[in-house]
């Protein structure tokens, strides 16, 4: 068994006891612009406001590296990898900030380059928040990918609101779908690199390859980051490139405390980046499938940071909302639910219905992504102005879903309508056709809106859309209580 600090190199493990509060260190060189951090100076740990409470982002190096790669611009339109992933934002990106960046540099800020900070790549610069209405409104970013020249499918556009859904030159064909930035954070429980596994280049499904694989991958990922969102005129050297992985490997973000719960590590619970760093974990560890290579049963059981709360009496004022995120838990834990029309489950076991939990997918323990790639269709990317399956119709309507571009994708078993098709742009298959990963569920209070395509502006929103996709049936205390465990998370 392997946790996940014993993935990062001893001599950067920190000794001692994990701090609350972040070390004052003022040796380090001035926050970058684009940082999004409350704190003037950082030392082993950030901790930031967001809207339930406070974000901690915790490094075992020994220090948050101001003047690492990651901070610095490597390309030719003023970006570096923290002009996507922020800091305050669990080392992610939400809308709240980037309209907030918009607003004070004028549209001018390096987030907000044509290449995939607008609407079109063509978009000239200037502060005209239309153009960039889907980074504003729901925090996307446009991903061109060139189609396969041979595919099982014929995709054609039926919804095209800014006039850039599909391009083709003597290169292919190039299909802009809009993706929430990934956090760079707790990089160490992955098992695919990317939404749709784009970067996953060497595979993450052995313990015994899995670290060397995963610093394959992300080093991967960091050149095609620098060369593309950075547009480099030169590929960084293998020093940048190393120094990025390593600063991305060091970080665990998590929620460490709640407006109303206080502190998520007191009274027994083990919320927060500390214990989030000490997290046993290796691929297949718990997956529902029987895949774990130690042999163990899957326990559905897998989120466990407060299940001490259930049990709070007398533990002051904080008690009732200590024991609603207990209670939340529980319910991601054991409630049942009903699987449905999920393509890569449903499909790929025979089975039209399946009986589980939230657990069933969200199976990492106290992670909550798969713990082998499992790239899904829940039914996210699907045009509801098309969809048939009542139970996918229902849940796309609690979402407050973004105007994309709509496409038409023709199989030999019928016909989608999507605005994203997900893995089937990287293999051409039918049968990967909106397929994608399920995201690590750490950090998510700071880091709104929710799903690849940032359908869901709030957690309640998203409870909504499972409880309805799922048939949950959940009482509205039930919702309640979990909104108040994801956002502990």
């Amino acid at each position: 068994m392997w946790s996940v600090r014993q993935l990062v190199p001893a001599a950067l493990v920190l000794a001692g006891v994990f701090a609350c509060e972040p070390n004052h260190d003022p040796t380090q060189p001035a926050l970058p612009r684009g940082s999004a951090m409350s704190v003037a100076a950082v030392g082993n740990q950030s901790s930031d406001p967001d809207p339930s409470g406070i974000l901690a982002t915790y490094s075992t190096s020994g220090a948050l590296d101001l003047r690492n790669p990651f901070f610095q611009s490597l390309g030719t339109n003023g970006r570096s990898c923290a002009s996507c992933h922020i800091i305050g934002n669990a080392m992610g990106l939400s809308a709240d900030y980037a309209r907030e960046l918009f607003a004070s540099s004028a549209g001018t800020d390096p987030l907000f380059s044509s290449v995939d900070g607008a609407n079109c790549p063509t978009t000239p610069p200037g502060n005209n928040p239309d153009a960039h209405s889907l980074l504003l409104g729901n925090g996307l970013i446009r991903v061109g990918i060139t189609e396969q020249r041979v595919t099982q499918y014929a995709l054609s556009v039926v919804h095209d609101p800014y006039a850039c859904a599909v391009h083709t030159d003597s290169t292919g064909t190039t299909v802009s779908v809009y993706r929430r930035p990934l956090p760079a954070t707790n990089l160490g429980f992955l098992t695919t690199v990317m939404f749709d596994g784009r970067e996953t280049v060497m595979p993450l499904n052995n313990p015994a390859t899995f670290a060397a694989n995963l610093r394959a991958d992300l080093s991967h990922q960091a050149m095609d980051a620098t060369l593309g969102h950075a547009q480099a005129a030169v590929a960084p050297t293998t020093a940048q490139v190393a120094g990025i992985v390593d600063f991305e490997m060091s970080l665990f973000s998590a929620q460490r405390a709640d407006n109303a719960a206080g502190e998520l590590n007191a009274s027994g619970a083990n919320g927060g980046p500390g214990n989030l760093a000490g997290q046993v974990f290796y691929p297949g560890i718990n997956d529902p499938l029987g895949g774990d290579p130690t042999g163990a049963a899957f326990d559905p059981s897998a989120m466990t940071a407060f299940q001490q709360w259930l049990s709070l009496t007398n533990n002051g004022r904080q008690t009732p909302a200590r024991q609603a995120i207990a209670r939340g838990e529980q319910i991601f834990n054991t409630h049942a639910l009903t699987i449905t029309s999920v393509g890569g489950l449903n499909d790929a076991l025979g089975l039209p219905s399946i009986s589980g939990t939230c657990t069933t997918c969200h199976s990492a323990p106290n992670v909550g992504n798969h713990s082998l790639p499992l790239p899904l269709d829940i039914g996210t990317s699907h045009a509801i102005a098309y969809e048939t399956d009542p139970h996918i119709l229902a849940a796309l309507q609690q979402l407050s879903t973004p105007d994309l571009p709509v496409y038409q994708v023709t199989c030999p078993s019928g016909t989608a309508f999507t605005s994203d098709p997900g893995k089937a742009l990287l293999t051409g298959n039918c049968g990967d056709l909106n397929r994608i990963k399920g995201p690590i569920l750490r950090g998510l209070a700071a880091r709104a809106p929710y799903f690849h395509n940032g359908a869901a502006a709030t957690l309640e929103q998203v409870v909504a859309f499972y409880n309805a996709r799922f048939q949950m049936n959940l009482t509205a205390q039930q919702q309640s209580d979990l909104v108040a465990f994801l956002k502990s998370l």
